[in-house]
């Protein structure tokens, strides 16, 4: 933990499983270190006891219903600024995983992760104020990687376009979208293929949501 730190790592859970809660809090209160201060069923709930508590760790279920968890990690941040956010999830969807961390989380946790990996993970996010702790299979891994990498390789200008494209529109119409020639647009369209290894706009707006760089246009 932080050097200049003195007493136990103070610590809200917010999960929709009152077991889970119970077996959570029992692991985490008999570690010399560890005192849950706060537990929830919700965001709205949770996000209270952060601003009461004003913790050092915040460990969000990322499946609570009729719940945005990254809408509930923005309050949590805006309530308690300082609280290193985890998320303990089912699933490691690699777009949500990528989502979360850009919304500034400090760990994501499969809920297959036993009792020492969540110890350990906590006191890791704890040492300092640049760790990121991620417990997730190796191909969510991997497609985070491969989504940053083509983050990036794309520019801002490059991104727009391929957003505009997502949503049907012809070069033209991006074009005066946004104010540019038409050429040019045709232009950033084969320097996007090229960075993608597409072969079309159709092949090129698929791999960017697959990988979740952009979203699919609804």
């Amino acid at each position: 933990m932080l050097p200049d730190r003195a007493g136990p790592l103070r610590i809200v859970l917010i999960d929709d499983h009152a077991l889970l809660r119970e077996v959570v809090c029992a692991t985490l209160n008999v570690e010399p270190d560890m005192v849950v201060v706060g537990v929830a069923a919700g965001g709205a709930a949770g996000s209270a006891h952060c601003e009461t508590e004003q913790p050092d760790v915040v460990l969000l279920d990322g499946n609570i219903p009729d719940e945005s968890v990254t809408e509930t990690v923005h309050t949590i941040r805006s309530a308690s600024p300082n609280a290193r956010i985890l998320i303990v999830s089912m699933p490691d969807d690699p777009a949500l995983v990528r989502q979360l961390l850009d919304c500034g989380v400090r760990g994501y946790l499969n809920k297959s992760a036993s009792r020492n990996d969540l110890v350990s993970s906590i006191r890791a996010v704890c040492a300092d104020d640049i760790r990121i702790v991620l417990h997730i299979s190796v191909e969510a891994l991997t497609h985070i990687a491969t989504t940053a990498s083509c983050q990036d390789k794309l520019t801002r200008r490059e991104m727009e376009i391929l957003t505009l494209v997502s949503k049907a529109m012809s070069n033209r119409q991006i074009s005066r979208r946004l104010t540019i020639a038409e050429g040019t647009v045709k232009r950033h369209l084969g320097t996007i293929f090229t960075k993608l290894g597409a072969r079309s706009r159709l092949e090129a707006v698929n791999k960017a949501v697959s990988i979740g760089l952009i979203a699919r246009a609804g």
